[in-house]
């Protein structure tokens, strides 16, 4: 579904991932596209719903070798694919304004290249605007419901 708003279109989209395959093959998908390079994705989501699975998947389907870990504590863990530059941001820990400031996260997300953060909402001040939010909940029989929500036109070539 297409809605207009004032401002940028905005596309949603709901998907069911049975298994972790489901969410690997979306990754690929994902991957394909060449928006994807200058992309800023939100992940939402309970701890345990998926989101660092699912950047694990994403950024082996681009190319970058050896382990993915969570950013956690370090807030930012920095990627490359070829000439992609890739950077997996964790807020969950995120609570001194100063942290933005003296990590350099505004200069990161100034710069070119696909950037992924969990837990957005507890930087909310400081993040621009997403291309595309990712909303995962995990359900009882390991099922994954996902909502897809495309804020930029960015946005809405990747869901394309």
């Amino acid at each position: 579904m297409i809605v207009e708003s004032t401002s940028d279109p905005v596309m949603t989209r709901a998907l069911v991932w049975q298994t972790e395959a489901d969410t690997q093959a979306f990754a690929r998908q994902m991957a394909g596209r060449p928006a994807l390079r200058h992309a800023f994705i939100e992940l939402h989501g309970e701890l345990g719903a998926g989101k660092t699975t699912l950047v694990r998947h994403l950024l082996h389907a681009l190319g970058v070798r050896g382990r993915i870990k969570s950013p956690t504590y370090a807030v930012v863990e920095p990627h490359t694919a070829g000439d992609l530059n890739i950077w997996h941001f964790d807020f969950y820990r995120f609570n001194d304004p100063r942290e933005w400031e003296d990590a350099g996260l505004r200069d990161l997300f100034a710069s070119p290249g696909l950037k992924l953060a969990e837990w957005p909402e507890k930087a909310t001040h400081y993040v621009p605007r997403a291309d595309l939010a990712i909303k995962m909940e995990a359900m009882l029989d390991e099922s994954r419901k996902v909502s897809l929500i495309a804020r930029t036109p960015v946005g809405v070539e990747l869901l394309g």
